[in-house]
């Protein structure tokens, strides 16, 4: 075996558990903190689930203050605003509570807060490679979705607003201080979602498994989650209340999260970013539609790791020859996607002609991203117009 040479980066704490988000007091109070701004949603606030956070808070005689202008794919212009929120306030943490947008949210904040140790003041000063290792704040990040992974990474997903541009910003000033990762909490996200995040999830723990950055510790983390999220996503899917497919999505994700944040993402999520930024796509559903004709073309590039993804997933029998075992896994991501309704980019509801005039600026975003460079076979813009054509035909014959 060859020398190894690797960085591991992960939260401090990591509280693992039901009901781990009424433990949020304590968990500051490791860390000398009190003064907390909560970074969440709109929905969270008017469904009452943010509750979940403010109370046990509040129970323990902090003065919480909240920020929810959140939007689902984050904004450069949000981020801006919650900024100026929190310069307003003696605050000495923030947590982001939410899906993957107000935890991306609150690190973006930490991350543009401390624009004094960096290059300026606009978001899109910190995109990589800028490494933006410099936050103003700790984050603690309380993920209600199974899931990005967000709360174990030291990535944030930020659109620029004026650019139509979803930009990969990196560095341990994203890298949250604690996360409490509580399934209880996602008893209440719906089926559409469930499947999204989960096959976000999924997409992160395969490609940081076939990833050129891949170690051995993101390798035992992304085998682990591909073997729990490939065992529960369907059940998560199908009944929400089921306690033990939620807990294993959750820890999925998690794993997943630390496996991509210490290893990369690659071709699909390099590709799933532009249809987000011009197409309003969710995150993980871009994924998902990208995932089977992906998979397809990047396999001759690491068959053996492709193919015990998927003996892992479960796609394919430990005695399948790699060959086999590798086709088995295209052919069972395209069932997976038909059994949790993921929709063609047409199907969607996407102009055909607004996404062929796109092609040529989305491959030239994706590779600008890096991350198709960490790909198993890297493709040329040429080649990712041509996958972003067969997506669009819908191959799978799912649409």
């Amino acid at each position: 075996m060859s020398a190894i040479t690797m960085n591991f980066a992960s939260p401090r704490l990591l509280l693992i558990e039901a009901g781990a988000v009424r433990r949020i007091a304590e968990v500051l109070g490791k860390f000398g903190l009190s003064r907390p701004l909560v970074v969440t949603d709109p929905f969270m606030v008017s469904s009452g689930h943010v509750r979940h956070c403010l109370d046990p808070l509040a129970a323990a005689g902090l003065v919480v203050s909240v920020f929810s202008d959140t939007v689902p794919d984050p904004t450069d212009t949000v981020v801006e605003a919650g900024v100026a929120l929190l310069l307003q306030g003696d605050y000495d943490c923030l947590i982001g509570f939410g899906g993957g947008s107000p935890i991306d949210t609150a690190k973006a904040m930490a991350i543009l807060a401390a624009a004094g140790n960096g290059p300026g003041g606009k978001m899109r000063d910190y995109k990589a490679p800028f490494a933006a290792d410099q936050g103003k704040l700790p984050v603690i990040a309380i993920p209600t979705t199974a899931g990005t992974g967000s709360e174990c990474t030291r990535f944030t997903v930020i659109t620029d607003t004026e650019r139509d541009e979803k930009m990969l910003i990196a560095g341990l000033g994203a890298l949250p201080l604690a996360a409490l990762v509580d399934y209880e909490l996602t008893y209440s996200v719906p089926p559409r979602t469930t499947a999204d995040t989960g096959v976000d999830s999924l997409t992160h723990a395969l490609e940081a498994y076939v990833s050129k950055r891949a170690n051995p510790l993101s390798d035992a983390l992304a085998l682990s989650a591909m073997a729990l999220i490939g065992a529960n996503i369907r059940a998560a899917f199908a009944e929400p209340r089921n306690a033990a497919a939620r807990e294993a999505m959750m820890l999925g994700a998690s794993e997943a999260g630390l496996a991509f944040s210490n290893s990369s993402v690659a071709l699909v999520h390099g590709m799933s970013r532009p249809i987000g930024a011009h197409f309003h796509v969710p995150h993980g559903l871009s994924n998902a539609m990208l995932l089977p004709a992906i998979t397809r073309f990047s396999v001759a590039g690491a068959e053996a790791r492709y193919a015990e993804a998927a003996r892992r997933i479960g796609f394919a029998l430990p005695a399948d020859q790699n060959a086999a075992a590798a086709a088995k896994l295209v052919t069972g991501l395209e069932a997976l996607n038909r059994d949790l309704a993921v929709p063609t980019p047409a199907a969607y509801g996407i102009d055909e002609a607004a996404w062929t005039a796109k092609l040529a600026l989305m491959a030239e975003q994706a590779l600008a991203s890096g991350s198709p460079g960490n790909n198993p076979l890297v493709p040329t813009a040429a080649e990712i117009v041509g996958l972003y054509r067969e997506v669009w035909i819908g191959a799978m014959g799912n649409g």
